[in-house]
């Protein structure tokens, strides 16, 4: 840095310092109009502290601190939770959490459900480790940061109005024929180029995009669309250079490329721009002066194509577009499988019946309503000292094509709100045909005195969309849930939960995705089985990949329902620094460019369903607890395990100290054997631990299964 720069870089430090300045004060005025705001509400007689709090964003203490005639009458009242004693092993006790406010609104006390009991023998360990008694679970510390606040359904007229359709926009059957693009497929690392039934070897340099771009387009002058990077990671090459992955990805997009620019988007093409992403980024480019477009996108989005060549993984594709013709005459294999698996359902549209003008998208308020509301997979390490520092053992249970088995009904037409005193006037036989249905509940929590096990249903946590699941016997909070996990709180094997319906959208019962799931799974079924019996080992890698493939494009076509806010990346010049977006986050720059990207919101987009999303998420949660298998009469997933022996959940699979005798039968949703590391091992504390602790069972077990 020469002393110019220097001088440059001090004014523009002191003009951040007077923006800082700026933005602190106009925020100091907004918090003061906020806390005259709260202190008029709290003259209106019926006032509560539980409805300003979410309003303003803040706490119930520092809702009553501005306004102490706020504060519950039943605050000083409430007894503080003790902690039990600890058995041995574990000497060190945790505090259960304090007691804190609650939503004090009246609520319907739900029904207790027939528990789900398990009617055949379920503990027949295939490993046998050394034995050591299981802990009783202790209550996990309390959480000193403010939990996150969930939006709720206003009341009267205001919310009424939320329950509705967005007009003019609805899922419908497409009217065209979608076209493939020419793709060749691309090992970074190597310079392997597979076109079609050709392999080709390019010189890449350094793996720049304009080196990239110039040798495919100068060995394959064609005409290429898309570009599979299928190993190599050339966007991570300069990795130690940047503080986060996420930078060299963005620098590696945005390097200038001799002939190229920045694609920004054709007809109706909502996609132009380089998506950012730390390992599967997409780079859309346009050659100068002309109209041909070109992508480059990671094959890693389909499936893991370590160890796979780029002739392999073409095979996979090619095999893949096969299968998916014999259920759809028209497929086509798009960029991502989210993609795909929009575009092939949209084909399962019915064009006569009920739903033949499509599918309508709910309101505004209604989609950001399950946006915050409604979770993913639920990702949970329990640690010392709810279970022990020595584990007898680490068993990984990971569900087969999980999402696969939630698709069978789904939620359709327009919402019903059902409020707690509507719930209340419903008999108990109307009650629980309610909760079984399509739904999304408000609801108030309690867990049961003397409950020992795993916490069931998802309450905020500190940070953006986190979620924890309380366990602590006692405990009240508010949250929302879908009916399967309500139904899992109310009719699990040990004991109910006490759940209060505060608010809820019931949905009528459908099957919008069942036929597109069906033909998924067949497809699935289909290559797997080929993967299993090819006679050549290429090809029965190639069928794995594909099958892969096809449960990406369900799991990811899952998740584009849901729709989230859309957040987009840009780069501008230098030069140029005033035109980049007020409301951008600046993400990186260098000499030439500024990268940013800022939140769009949500998009008119027709295919928006986060009602499917959400209840299919509720599903595949509950079932990590509960499941029945029809065909073997029992009842699987960690409520059926012993107190104390699940370490872990991640998405999918349950980790477990002890082995279940689970019956598998390859179907979706069934629970596979896929780990297995004998004791004492060290319980994990952070995911890191649990990852090699996996990695390290599943290599056990497979080198068990070979021997035998």
């Amino acid at each position: 840095m020469d002393a110019k720069t220097y001088t440059a870089a001090l004014g523009e430090l002191r003009v951040l310092r007077d923006d800082i300045k700026k933005a602190q004060a106009a925020l100091a005025r907004f918090e003061a109009e906020r806390d005259k705001k709260i202190t008029a509400l709290a003259e209106y007689q019926k006032a509560k502290a539980e409805r300003i709090a979410p309003a303003a964003g803040l706490s119930l203490a520092e809702v009553v601190a501005l306004a102490p005639a706020l504060a519950p009458a039943t605050l000083a009242a409430e007894p503080a939770h003790t902690a039990p004693e600890q058995p041995a092993p574990v000497t060190v006790p945790a505090q259960a959490p304090e007691a804190t406010e609650e939503d004090e609104s009246p609520g319907a006390l739900a029904p207790a459900l027939t528990p789900r009991i398990a009617t055949a023998p379920q503990q027949h360990p295939t490993f046998e480790p050394e034995q050591t008694p299981a802990p009783t679970p202790v209550p996990a510390p309390a959480i000193t940061e403010r939990e996150r606040a969930l939006p709720s359904i206003p009341e009267g007229p205001e919310g009424d109005c939320w329950f509705t359709h967005t007009p003019n926009l609805a899922s419908t059957h497409p009217n065209f024929t979608q076209q493939a693009r020419s793709t060749v497929f691309l090992d970074a690392a190597t310079g392997t180029l597979v076109h079609r039934d050709r392999a080709l070897q390019l010189a890449l340099g350094h793996g720049s995009v304009g080196e990239i771009l110039t040798a495919v387009f100068h060995a394959v002058p064609e005409g290429v669309e898309r570009i599979y990077i299928t190993g190599g990671e050339p966007w991570h090459r300069d990795a130690d250079r940047h503080p986060y992955l996420k930078d060299a990805v963005a620098a590696w997009l945005n390097a200038p490329a001799p002939g190229w620019r920045t694609d920004t988007g054709r007809g109706k093409d909502r996609l132009a721009g380089h998506f950012v992403h730390p390992r599967n980024p997409v780079g859309r480019y346009q050659r100068d002066s002309s109209e041909q477009h070109v992508e480059i996108r990671s094959a890693g989005e389909w499936f893991d194509t370590t160890e796979a060549t780029p002739a392999i993984v073409r095979d996979a594709f090619v095999l893949l577009w096969t299968t998916l013709r014999a259920h759809w005459p028209d497929a086509v294999i798009m960029g991502s499988p989210s993609q795909t698996g929009r575009d092939l359902w949209t084909r399962t549209i019915p064009e006569r019946g009920q739903y033949a003008d499509g599918y309508p998208v709910l309101s505004e308020e209604l989609r950001g309503l399950l946006h915050a509301t409604a979770g993913q997979g639920r990702t949970e390490l329990i640690t010392p000292p709810r279970v022990p520092e020595q584990l007898p053992a680490l068993v990984e249970y990971d569900r087969t094509f999980a999402y696969a088995k939630h698709t069978w009904k789904s939620g359709v037409g327009t919402p019903r709100r059902i409020t707690a005193t509507t719930f209340a006037t419903w008999s108990e036989k109307d009650q629980t045909k309610a909760l079984f249905g399509c739904g999304h509940w408000h609801v108030r929590v309690t867990v049961p005195t003397g409950w020992n096990h795993v916490g069931i249903l998802p309450a905020p946590a500190p940070g953006d969309r986190a979620w924890h699941y309380p366990s602590t016997p006692g405990t009240t909070f508010t949250t929302w849930a879908g009916g399967p996990e309500i139904y899992t709180a109310l009719a699990n094997p040990i004991q109910p939960w006490k759940i209060e319906i505060l608010d809820g959208l019931l949905f009528d019962d459908g099957k919008p995705l069942d036929d597109w799931s069906k033909k998924l799974k067949e497809a699935w079924s289909r290559l797997t089985a080929q993967a299993q019996l090819h006679g050549d080992p290429a090809q029965r890698t190639a069928a794995h990949l594909a099958s892969r493939a096809v449960r990406a494009i369900l799991l990811y076509g899952i998740g584009s329902f849901a729709q989230r806010p859309r957040m987009v990346t840009g780069s501008t010049p230098r030069t140029m620094e005033r035109d980049v977006p007020q409301d951008a986050e600046i993400i990186a720059f260098d000499d030439q460019l500024i990268t940013w990207q800022r939140p769009t919101g949500f998009t008119r987009d027709p295919y928006a369903h986060p009602e499917w999303a959400a209840g299919i998420w509720s599903g595949a949660r509950a079932a990590l607890l509960s499941q029945r298998m029809r065909a073997d009469n029992t009842f699987v997933g960690a409520l059926h395990t012993p107190p104390g022996s699940v370490i872990a959940f991640r998405t999918d699979a349950v980790y477990l100290t002890t082995a279940q005798d689970w019956p598998y039968h390859g179907q979706p949703g069934d629970y596979l054997h896929k780990g297995h590391l004998i004791g004492p091992v060290p319980a994990p504390t952070t995911e890191d631990e649990l990852l090699n602790l996996r990695d390290a069972g599943r290599a056990t077990l497979t080198q068990k299964l070979e021997q035998t």
